[in-house]
């Protein structure tokens, strides 16, 4: 059910340079008799299209801020100023609006509402108390004609029948009276699972992540211009505006949510009633008290950070951290039993053929939790790109179970009729992951771990996530890393001889890209699975290559990935570079071993001294110089994951030095 409202507009403010309007839309009322409509029951979302007399094909500008006030509904308005680009007739009806607004000649205010709750009146009318702000028109009043609701209403609708539009139901706004007794309440229809409505703060971290990547995106602008020291192009300058731009209007928006925040905090009931909400959805059912299930949807992740930051509480606070649990996240049982996980240290156990209940181990709430983590945390490594996105994936295996591997083919002959058949031979290696540990340190302070608001759940998460993906990341996929038996696994690089980069043009990139692929045709193993692997700076060099007609070199690739020579590439900011250049690694996905059965630990200490370096002394020496947990009124997290790798042959992998291209 659609309806309109209307209300006069008393401008306030006035700035051309903007064309922006501040000013008092009065009450809005409705030419339908005995119908109520709450002001302070308006919801919308910012901006709401302003049209041109009932026009949607002719907008002319957005409301960019409302506020319901006793006097009316405050009102701030933006018009579009007309520009040389312009078609003519767009361009006359802005400067038309703009003109008829500011001088008075257009003082109406057409309202397009949904109802959203509302309850039908004994007397016949309909009491509208949560209606959803649609669209604002502004429409014409003759200048000889009353300014009044009444007079808005007749003329709106001759308008809209002179446009062959129906006219939509009409309603008044007028206060309840005492008299105004209601029957059933009826709702609008709740959205379907699945589309739940994010909440504030998920929409704000959301935001806040995508304005990281924005301003991420102008730094490597900026920075590749200071490298070559040159002044932006026309195309970096106008990607660089455009971002610019974008960060502007997130920072706006996460202000907006911010102050909307505030503003649910400031309404928000009392826990009791809150608790007395809860006790009143328990039912009973043959004498047995019946809790209905939880089910709120919780970003990846965030059950796990929920748990450690109840073990950081408790360890804080010296009270029980289950109790802690139980109390900040009644009904959430994941969040409960992965917190008495790490509580008791017991280990979360993955499938194994010697376990007679094989997968009974990874079915329960606690142990989803940190599978959930696990997979929040896959997709920001390289490792966790694979099978992604339409990039191939690795050969997943078992952990202590005997892979065989063929390292040789036989050889066949040709026999004459009676003659002996010559023996052949197969050389076959043996590969076995073990299960091996990667453990990081994540910092966060106490003000952090005692914040109940989910952004601060989203913090924590985000700290332990890239404790490991740094590690993770650098242990990969540079060729020094060499295996420490029983700790940690070689890089797929590691005794595999690097081919020297050619040079820096495209004649040069292609020479290279020869050379990499001929490394594995000499083998007889063809990348059928390839996947590039570089860094986010050789990936923009190529992006921005362009030939002598002025198009790109390279059009699959971008900063972010893409695809290079038809094999899609995957970006790390751990690909190893130094002043001689970069790493460029091909690697044949379906020829690399991972173990990585989802094992998670947490450990948390606030007493510790830590060298907050990514590359810590070993041992420590007197010029170390190391944080006190203690003093700084910091929480360690220590977290370790399961996770194991190898080359399935020595032909799985090539890859490039001294790689400056397009520099």
């Amino acid at each position: 059910m659609k309806t309109k409202a209307y209300s006069t507009l008393v401008v306030k403010e006035l700035d051309d340079e903007k064309r922006e309007i501040v000013g008092i839309a009065s009450t809005p009322g409705t030419d339908r008799d005995g119908d109520i409509v709450e002001p302070s029951g308006a919801e919308f979302t910012l901006p709401i299209p302003l049209l041109w007399q009932h026009k949607h094909a002719e907008p002319i500008g957005s409301v960019v801020k409302a506020k319901v006030t006793k006097a009316g509904i405050e009102i701030v308005a933006r018009l579009v100023a007309p520009t040389d680009d312009m078609p003519s007739q767009m361009a006359a009806r802005l400067q038309e609006a703009w003109a008829s607004i500011k001088t008075g000649l257009v003082r109406g205010l057409s309202i397009g509402f949904s109802p959203k709750e509302y309850s039908f009146i004994d007397s016949g009318g309909i009491h509208f108390t949560k209606w959803g702000w649609n669209e604002l028109s502004a429409v014409t009043i003759p200048a000889n004609a009353e300014a009044s609701i009444t007079s808005i209403k007749s003329f709106d609708q001759e308008q809209r029948a002179a446009l062959g539009q129906k006219s939509d139901p009409v309603v008044r706004v007028t206060p309840a009276g005492a008299s105004a007794s209601t029957t059933k309440t009826i709702k609008s229809p709740k959205p379907q699972e699945g589309h739940d409505m994010k909440t504030v703060a998920e929409q704000i971290a959301e935001f806040e992540a995508t304005r990281v990547t924005k301003a991420a995106e102008m730094e490597a602008i900026m920075t590749k211009a200071a490298e070559e020291g040159v002044t932006l192009d026309a195309e970096q300058s106008e990607q660089f505006d455009t971002l610019e731009g974008e960060v502007a209007a997130i920072d706006k928006h996460i202000a907006r949510l911010k102050g909307m925040q505030k503003s649910q905090a400031a309404t928000a009931k009392p826990a009791h009633e809150e608790k007395d909400a809860r006790i009143k959805a328990l039912d009973m059912k043959d004498g047995i008290q019946v809790r209905a299930k939880n089910t709120q949807k919780l970003e990846p992740g965030i059950a796990f950070a929920r748990a450690a930051k109840c073990l950081a509480l408790g360890h804080l606070e010296h009270r029980d951290a289950i109790g802690i649990a139980k109390a900040l996240y009644d009904g959430q049982d994941q969040v409960i039993a992965a917190t008495q996980r790490l509580v008791t240290k017991a280990a979360v156990a993955a499938a194994t053929t010697s376990d007679s209940t094989w997968a009974g181990p990874l079915v329960g709430d606690e142990t989803s939790v940190f599978a959930d983590f696990v997979a929040y945390l896959r997709p920001q490594t390289i490792l966790g790109r694979f099978g992604q996105n339409g990039i191939p994936s690795l050969r997943n295996v078992p952990f202590r179970t005997p892979l065989i591997g063929q390292t040789s083919g036989g050889d066949g002959y040709w026999v004459g009729e009676g003659q002996a058949k010559p023996l052949t031979k197969f050389d076959f290696n043996r590969t076995t992951l073990d299960p091996l540990k990667v453990a990081n340190i994540a910092v966060a302070t106490m003000e952090v771990i005692r914040d109940s608001s989910p952004s601060a759940d989203g913090i924590i998460r985000d700290q332990l996530a890239a404790a490991l993906r740094e590690r993770l990341d650098i242990d990969f996929i540079d060729p020094a890393k060499a295996a420490v038996a029983g700790v940690s696994p070689a890089s797929i690089l590691n005794g595999v001889s690097g081919i020297p980069s050619s040079g820096t043009d495209a004649d040069a990139i292609r020479a290279d890209v020869r050379a990499v692929f001929g490394a594995f045709i000499a083998a007889n193993n063809a990348p059928t699975s390839g996947v590039w692997i570089m860094s986010a700076t050789t990936a923009l060099a190529l992006s921005l290559m362009r030939n002598p007609m002025g198009q790109a070199e390279f059009p699959g690739i971008s900063m972010m990935g893409g695809t290079f020579e038809g094999l899609p590439v995957i970006i790390s900011e751990y690909v190893p570079t130094d002043s001689s250049g970069s790493i460029v690694a091909l690697v044949n996905a379906s020829d690399i071993y991972m173990g990585d059965e989802g094992g998670i630990d947490l450990s948390m200490s606030t007493e510790a001294s830590l060298q907050m370096d990514n590359a810590p002394d070993n041992p420590t020496t007197a010029s170390t110089v190391m944080v006190s947990l203690w003093q700084r009124n910091l929480v360690g997290f220590r977290a370790e994951r399961t996770i194991n790798w190898a080359r399935r042959r020595a032909s799985a992998v090539a890859y490039l030095t001294g790689v400056l291209w397009g520099v």
